[in-house]
């Protein structure tokens, strides 16, 4: 079965969106996402301007040949430009060998280790009273596991925390900038995370997005002010580009940690898991390069004990959401897969068959990973340029992590 055309659809429903669609000769198409938040028109190019003439004429069937080619093909390997791209071709294909063989995508992979797949939504507010009332109503709506994040007294702007609940970060046509003050942050989230496991009781799973905003240290000290609440996990405690930082939080809390949404690679996380400093791993579909690149770094992580936790915010598209449900169906140490509710727009332009029910999300039977595009609608939301923030430190405006 031959590749015959490779093409990008660009929209913005809501947000920003990069979809590649593979078509064949035997009339089957696929889809992938290539989003890469804030830098979606470099993936485009990147996929235009290199990768897409090399797949004309292919054997669409050749999956991991296609993934080494671009690859190892690559003289300038990795990085999430590349991976990304990547990402978009292995999806797009699998999709249509699944198509192929009349099957759901989890069904090529080795079929079902569950029957749903849990997810945990976002709750956020502006303060502990406003976040309270937010955990509560996600409760109610059936959630299991609830991310929390909260308005800091003395910080204009907090990472998570959205004007009527809605939070997206991708938020202006040029970076727009935040404050930080990292000791207000450490006084003020104990004291949120307590009130929230009170209100909650102890049955519902609490996690919270640190977002690389503090040092080992401190990261150690915020786990330990958390261990009463017994979080589900603690996400992005520090910048992760030293993977050995981890040790010095690890030998100083036992609150769980949670690490790689920004990961693009095995070897990103490769020392992490090895030295079982985290507890899961949060590589993605889309920017680790794929179906096929996500399932070595799970048959790693499964030897260490390190369960997944794929990163699913709005800012990969229904197209990801769909393939990573049937990769969280398979795989058999999975953990946890975050859930933001798209837009009302997003989802007209992404029809899918994946439905949420009781905490679980449950992926479609229909062959492929069940997600598909609607190219006349998508041309009615155009690209919208936006960036997400920076961060500058209170006290003195110098930059720091976002």
């Amino acid at each position: 079965m031959k590749i015959t055309s490779a093409r990008l659809i660009i929209c913005s429903p809501g947000r920003n969106f990069v979809t590649l669609k593979i078509e064949t000769d035997e009339g089957l198409t696929g889809l992938g996402d290539a989003t890469l938040n804030g830098r979606e028109l470099s993936v485009a190019s990147y996929l235009q301007d290199h990768v897409l003439p090399c797949l004309i004429g292919r054997d669409a069937h050749r999956i991991e040949d296609i993934w080494q080619y671009l690859y190892r093909g690559a003289y300038w390997r990795r990085g999430p430009v590349t991976m990304t791209a990547i990402a978009a071709v292995d999806m797009a294909l699998w999709d249509i060998k699944a198509k192929a063989a009349g099957l759901p995508l989890y069904q090529l992979l080795g079929g079902r280790s569950r029957e749903g797949v849990m997810v945990y939504t976002h709750a956020n507010g502006s303060d502990i009273a406003h976040t309270v009332d937010e955990v509560l109503k996600a409760k109610a709506e059936g959630y299991r596991a609830i991310r929390a994040q909260c308005g800091v007294p003395g910080l204009d702007k907090v990472y998570g925390v959205g004007k009527g609940g809605h939070y997206e970060p991708a938020d202006a046509s040029l970076p727009s900038e935040h404050d930080w003050d990292t000791a207000k942050y450490l006084r003020h989230t104990p004291k949120a995370f307590e009130a929230f496991r009170e209100a909650l009781g102890p049955d519902i799973h609490l996690l919270h997005d640190v977002h690389h905003r503090l040092t080992p240290n401190e990261a150690a000290q915020l786990g330990r002010a958390l261990e009463p609440c017994q979080l589900f996990w603690m996400e992005d405690p520090t910048p992760a580009e030293n993977q050995a930082a981890f040790r010095l939080i690890r030998e100083k809390t036992t609150t769980p940690i949670a690490v790689g949404e920004v990961f693009n690679s095995i070897w990103d996380c490769k020392q992490l898991i090895e030295e079982q400093l985290i507890d899961y791993i949060r590589t993605t579909v889309l920017h680790a390069g794929g179906i096929t690149h996500l399932r070595r770094i799970a048959d790693l992580a499964s030897l260490y004990q390190v369960r997944t936790g794929c990163h699913g915010a709005t800012d990969l598209s229904p197209i990801s959401m769909g393939a990573a449900l049937h990769f969280d169906t398979w795989v058999p140490n999975f953990g946890i897969q975050e859930y933001m509710h798209h837009s009302p727009q997003t989802l007209d332009v992404f029809p899918h068959d994946y439905h949420f029910k009781d905490g679980f999300l449950h992926c479609g039977e229909k062959p492929g990973h069940g997600v598909e595009l609607d190219e006349k609608l998508a041309a009615k939301y155009p690209y919208q340029r936006a960036y997400l923030p920076v961060n500058r430190l209170q006290r003195d405006g110098a930059m720091w992590d976002w």
